[in-house]
């Protein structure tokens, strides 16, 4: 039966350090100095090492007939790390490296029509979500994984209706999100 040797840190910083012995690989894991319990069971670990926000349309947007149009989402209910230009390029360009899932919804205002939403990314098209049943759809929602690199990558939204109309401004009906799923 192994042993896990538990050591003060030597520099006084109040941290312990926890290494299983007979392993060809040492492993190490270093606790930050609490008070009380610091962790009870791994379902009590959170992962927080990336950004998320969403934001949605206060303003409706005019739509031409026929033509893909970025589509502005002005409020934003949360932004982690301020990755979320809710201004002027209406875009999010994430701090961190990895896969994000981006989320998005555009939804007409008047009368239903096909209506094609994308996700681009760096200013071209990514995915593409199709509604093209204008007796019954009134909206395009959907979702996708995109890699981007935490530097220079970003994705907009925009929507294309086979009838010029505004959009649908309010918080459950034009939205846009993203959420950090992995790192690579």
């Amino acid at each position: 039966m192994s042993k896990i040797a538990l050591t003060p840190n030597a520099s006084g910083s109040g941290t312990f350090t926890i290494a299983a012995p007979n392993s060809n690989t040492d492993r190490t894991l270093t606790l930050p100095d609490e008070a009380g319990t610091v962790l009870t069971s791994a379902s009590s670990i959170q992962q927080n090492s990336g950004p998320t926000f969403s934001a949605y349309q206060n303003s409706s947007q005019t739509l031409a007939t026929s033509t893909y149009t970025k589509i502005q989402f002005q409020v934003e209910e949360w932004d982690t790390d301020s990755c979320y230009d809710n201004a002027t390029n209406y875009r999010f360009t994430p701090t961190v490296e990895g896969y994000y899932q981006i989320s998005a919804s555009v939804a007409m205002a008047s009368s239903n029509c096909p209506v094609i939403m994308q996700v681009y990314k760096n200013g071209s098209s990514y995915k593409v979500i199709h509604n093209t049943n204008p007796a019954n759809i009134s909206n395009a929602t959907g979702s996708g994984l995109v890699y981007l690199n935490g530097s220079t990558d970003y994705v907009e939204i925009y929507a294309w209706f086979g009838t010029g109309q505004g959009t649908a401004a309010a918080q459950k009906d034009t939205y846009f999100q993203a959420v950090f799923v992995r790192g690579v």
